[in-house]
């Protein structure tokens, strides 16, 4: 069984270097992601937001911060800005909930300004 930290290290790396199977090997099969964009349930609908995520901060001028993690038992929260050539994420957040080293739930939520 994975740490919560162990997992989240797992996941921000395979997110940095845009590996989909990895992404998807942090989620359980059930997992829920809650975003403002929408609820994606299961593996197949978490799939489709991070190809999105993916083709947007695939540009190599994408700039991230990693500005503070907080880990308690098998909650994980990170907060994070970052600079892509569509928006401006000034403050975003996610939530992680872990269960048996797989993401059950993640929340995020963020100020973003679209460039566009």
């Amino acid at each position: 069984m994975s740490t919560t930290e162990a997992v989240l290290d797992r996941h921000l790396e395979a997110f940095g270097a845009q590996d989909m199977e990895a992404i998807l090997a942090d989620y359980g099969d059930d997992a829920v992601v809650i975003t403002h964009a929408g609820i994606y349930r299961g593996i197949d609908e978490i799939e489709e937001l991070f190809e999105g995520l993916f083709e947007e901060f695939s540009d190599p001028d994408v700039s991230f911060s990693l500005d503070e993690r907080i880990v308690e038992d098998e909650y994980a929260f990170i907060v994070w800005q970052a600079e892509t050539p569509d928006n401006a994420y000034e403050f975003a957040t996610d939530t992680f909930v872990i269960d048996d080293g797989r993401i059950e739930l993640q929340t995020f939520a963020g100020k973003i300004t679209p460039k566009r």
